[in-house]
């Protein structure tokens, strides 16, 4: 049998996808009408041979159960959460939970990253492990970036035969090469044997120096058993045998900022034709109100939840996410975008490249705008840009429109390339603002 170990980070990270995290832990953000990680533990299932999937984070306990008890419920595997008791890195998390990884004598295990979106192809993956020598330790899945974006990955060279890693730097400052890490990996049991290396050339680091910090952590705050898995561990593999790489062409994608999200939306949804039809809704031009099987007006892809409240006047698409409970009236025009639970969208309102937050309403005849930050068409590879949130001349750079949870929107107003934090009552149009 074989495993999977999700890494989802925690709460001070994902600060990028504020003000959606707020209220929402960044791992749980509906992408396509599922949780992000939801999408990782649907490809795990469809490898025969894995029998159980571990959560690895430190967002308390009480934040992931509810999620994992409905992950349990709705397939028959076994998922648990294991929380760190502080941040330990990439992969100290991993050595800290080894035994529970390790129980039940696995062949080999996947580790995913939470914060990316793929067609992930585990089982190529895995078999392309297989084949490798008996020293091989970890595949990491790559894919191709441009030349000025692979900078801001893990880079890597390898053999395009054998797929033998020779070098790996993680986010080099010039270029190395155009092939990055996706974050995606299988790993041989004998790793924990590296981790354990790591660890304990750690302790003795700390006992060599005289100062050492509340519950076990050294001068700079992080805890003896912190571990970064990029640096630490596959830098130093590299060009010994046992470090190796599989290319693949399947789209990816990092979820690094809100403006992703909807970019990832266009590609889940896209595979739901292969993976999960019912779950889109019907395509067509609806020009009656008995007319046949369409619930409005819809340019694939849809996804609409069953319990929303969709007007048969409406018009959805393309790539557009409705999310449970949603109340979308006569006339709406929504497209690029994701509503989120319970938001009601009143008469008339256009919703273009923006994310509607749970429980906001949007009152009739307003205009919901922002600017996409897709990947340049024109440029094979290209991947996410993830621009900061302010130019040099300190002004926000146009992206997607957000409105947190239980925003008001008047009537007949205009939210163009704006940030609005939760629980704000709007009264006049924005353009090019963050609502504090």
């Amino acid at each position: 049998m074989i495993k999977a170990v999700i890494l989802i980070g925690g709460p001070q990270k994902g600060t990028r996808f504020r003000p959606l995290s707020l209220d929402t832990p960044k791992p749980l953000f509906p992408v396509a009408g599922r949780p992000i990680i939801q999408h990782h533990i649907e490809a795990c299932l469809r490898l025969p041979e894995l029998k159980e999937i571990l959560i690895i984070g430190y967002y308390p306990q009480t934040q992931m159960e509810n999620f994992v008890t409905d992950m349990q419920n709705l397939y028959s595997i076994n998922i648990r959460y294991l929380q760190e008791f502080t941040s330990l890195g990439t992969a100290g998390g991993m050595y800290h939970f080894r035994d529970q990884i390790r129980a039940g004598n696995p062949k080999a295990f996947f580790v995913l990253n939470g914060d990316v979106c793929a067609d992930f192809p585990l089982q190529e993956l895995y078999n392309f492990h297989r084949q490798r020598p008996d020293t091989a330790l970890v595949t990491i899945m790559s894919t191709e970036a441009t030349r000025q974006q692979a900078v801001h990955y893990g880079c890597l060279v390898f053999d395009r035969e054998t797929g033998a890693v020779s070098h790996y730097v993680e986010k080099p400052s010039s270029y190395v090469s155009t092939f990055i890490n996706c974050g995606v990996y299988v790993c041989s049991m004998e790793i924990f044997g590296k981790l354990a290396e790591i660890f304990h050339s750690r302790v003795q680091e700390y006992n060599g120096t005289n100062y050492v910090g509340i519950g076990g952590s050294n001068g700079n705050g992080k805890d003896q058993g912190h571990i970064q898995w990029e640096q630490e561990v596959l830098t130093p593999l590299a060009g010994t045998d046992k470090l190796f790489a599989m290319t693949v062409p399947n789209w990816w994608s990092q979820l690094k900022t809100a403006g992703s999200a909807i970019y990832a939306n266009r590609h889940y949804l896209e595979l739901y034709r292969k993976t999960h039809p019912e779950r889109l809704a019907n395509a067509g031009v609806k020009h009656a109100e008995g007319d046949g099987n369409l619930i409005c007006t819809i340019y694939p892809d849809v996804h609409i939840h069953p319990s929303a409240t969709v007007h048969h006047t409406a018009v959805l698409g393309p790539n557009v996410s409705i999310g449970p409970g949603v109340t979308i009236g006569p006339g709406v025009r929504i497209r690029e975008s994701i509503i989120l639970e319970n938001a009601v969208i009143k008469d008339h309102t256009l919703i273009l490249h923006s994310i509607v937050g749970r429980g906001s309403t949007i009152g009739q005849w307003s205009r919901v705008e922002g600017t996409p930050s897709d990947p340049d068409p024109n440029k094979p590879f290209a991947k996410m840009e993830n621009p900061p949130l302010f130019n040099k001349e300190g002004k926000l750079n146009p992206s997607i429109t957000i409105l947190g949870c239980f925003v008001q929107v008047p009537s007949e107003k205009i939210l163009l390339n704006s940030i609005v934090l939760p629980h704000k009552e709007l009264s006049r149009s924005f353009k090019n603002e963050i609502i504090l």
